[in-house]
């Protein structure tokens, strides 16, 4: 089928009419218009949904998210934060709590892992209200080689710990705290958090 433009309209400053043979016209414009509507929109799949492979809310940015937990404020914020961004990302969360066994008293580990079922059961129920899956997880030894070494076997996404405020008798005990040692040491993300960011 042959078409042909209408120079008059193309003229005047209109825009171009095609002209068919059978006599309909049709406004190039409009034809335009009609071809850019049929199109996909290169966000969305076929069926118009959003394409995980290029929108990374679909996808969720991790998968799993470890965070250290003791049972202290700064714990608990550690876990809100770590369930947030479960929530938000469609991830699961590993609840972890290491009992330092450097110090080597034994009714100190025994109270120890008495705080550590209470951190982590907290995170359980935390993360039931939240809609996350949480998994409970005690380990025994020296806390920053537990948390690297659980990370790595674990394949987790990010490590998310609390920080306190620091007191001088504690930079002189600890020069170096669990999460500096933690960011050193990871080959994934880690996030910092402290009891202010969460009020």
């Amino acid at each position: 089928m042959s078409a042909d433009i209408d120079p008059d309209a193309s003229r005047h400053g209109a825009e171009p009419t095609v002209r068919t043979p059978d006599g309909t016209g049709i406004d190039a414009a409009d034809r335009d218009a009609d071809e850019r509507a049929t199109r996909p929109d290169p966000v969305d799949g076929p069926n118009g949904d959003a394409d995980p492979t290029t929108d990374p809310a679909a996808a969720g940015l991790f998968e799993r998210v470890l965070v250290v937990t003791d049972g202290t404020d700064v714990g608990e914020a550690a876990v809100e934060s770590a369930i947030d961004l479960a929530a938000a990302h469609g991830a699961t969360v590993d609840a972890l709590y290491v009992v330092d066994t450097t110090e080597a008293w034994d009714v100190v580990v025994e109270r120890r892992e008495r705080e550590g079922e209470a951190a982590v059961e907290a995170a359980e129920a935390r993360g039931r209200e939240r809609g996350v899956d949480v998994e409970k997880w005690f380990r025994y030894g020296t806390a920053h080689e537990e948390v690297l070494g659980f990370a790595e076997a674990h394949d987790v996404d990010l490590v998310v710990l609390g920080s306190a405020r620091r007191t001088g008798l504690d930079r002189l005990v600890h020069p170096e705290p669990l999460p500096t040692r933690v960011q050193r040491g990871s080959s994934v993300p880690t996030l910092v958090v402290g009891v202010d960011d969460e009020r």
